[in-house]
């Protein structure tokens, strides 16, 4: 195998070597990793970021970002908790409010970008300056708690007293990512926007009413996956829920080999690189290694993933 063989291996399965590569060294040198309550609580852990980094895929691919996921996240907690504890609505139309208050947050984003053509950095940057003040005017920035209540137990349910309730939802999240991108013409629109945005205007493609509907998705799912921690946690605090998640999850796309230019999505490399931010967290966590040296390897590592996509593009 030459030099040129071995390079096109990395490029393609990088990610997948590394996230290995993570398990070896974990099942060395972190106590009970191999315990199957480990991995539940890996993937928990995970689950907001995996999540979001579906609907973090699809911006990308059109050539966009969205930083505001993290803002997004602490408007849909707190709204959530706030019906559902202190109004005492019921779980449906609390869940539903939530929800459609990220899918706001979503089409502001959207409209920004597809119709006034605002750089998608900077569209939304303003929510997630904003957007995290927002959610803490809705209880002066106080957490709202309710341990012990009847719906406490939601966010820790285990399927068969075994599988969590989160990794149900993964699983239909990632395979509903998937479908889209490799089975529907919105999924190649995304891709064609990305890959060159005029051109797909010329040939008739609503480019504006795909850029509004990839970010309404991500904040949906960000929305989503605030409501289900909020669960988790017994509590909503919109000043630390979703705190720098949009770090993590532009970091699993970007691991992936989703083009950070846009023009390609790939979906199951973004769960493979939410995976391994996750297990640098677990590793240095389990044992008791000071955090910043896990924020040192997370930026080599993108460091390494965006050298390999340069050279594959190139």
């Amino acid at each position: 195998m030459n030099r040129e063989q071995l390079g096109e291996i990395s490029r393609k399965y990088g990610a997948l070597i590394v996230l290995i590569l993570m398990v070896v060294i974990n099942a060395i040198v972190t106590p009970n990793f191999l315990h199957i309550n480990t991995m539940w609580n890996i993937l928990i852990q995970a689950f907001s970021v995996i999540v979001i980094s579906m609907g973090m895929t699809l911006v990308i691919a059109t050539g966009g970002i969205d930083i505001s996921v993290g803002s997004t996240m602490a408007l849909a907690s707190i709204i959530f908790a706030k019906l559902l504890i202190e109004y005492e609505m019921s779980f449906g139309v609390s869940l539903l409010a939530a929800l459609f208050a990220s899918c706001i947050f979503g089409a502001f984003n959207g409209i920004l970008i597809g119709v006034f053509d605002f750089q998608p950095i900077v569209a939304s940057l303003i929510l997630m300056i904003s957007g995290r003040g927002i959610a803490q005017q809705f209880n002066n920035g106080v957490v709202i708690s309710f341990y012990g209540n009847k719906y406490s137990a939601i966010g820790t349910y285990r399927i068969g007293g075994v599988v969590p309730i989160q990794i149900v939802f993964i699983l239909l999240v990632v395979l509903a990512a998937a479908f889209i991108v490799k089975k529907t013409n919105f999924g190649l629109y995304v891709q064609a926007i990305g890959d060159n945005k005029t051109a797909s205007k010329l040939m008739g493609l609503r480019t504006t009413l795909v850029l509004v509907g990839i970010y309404v998705l991500c904040a949906f799912l960000a929305g989503f996956a605030a409501s289900l921690e909020t669960l988790r946690m017994c509590s909503a605090d919109p000043n630390n829920i979703g705190l720098n998640v949009e770090l993590d999850c532009i970091a699993a796309v970007a691991i992936g080999g989703t083009s950070m230019s846009g023009g390609r999505a790939v979906v199951w490399g973004t769960l493979v690189g939410a995976l391994v931010m996750q297990l640098i967290t677990t590793m240095m966590n389990m044992n008791n290694i000071f955090y910043a040296y896990a924020l040192v390897i997370k930026s080599v590592i993108i460091i390494i993933a965006l050298y390999l996509q340069k050279e594959k593009e190139s």
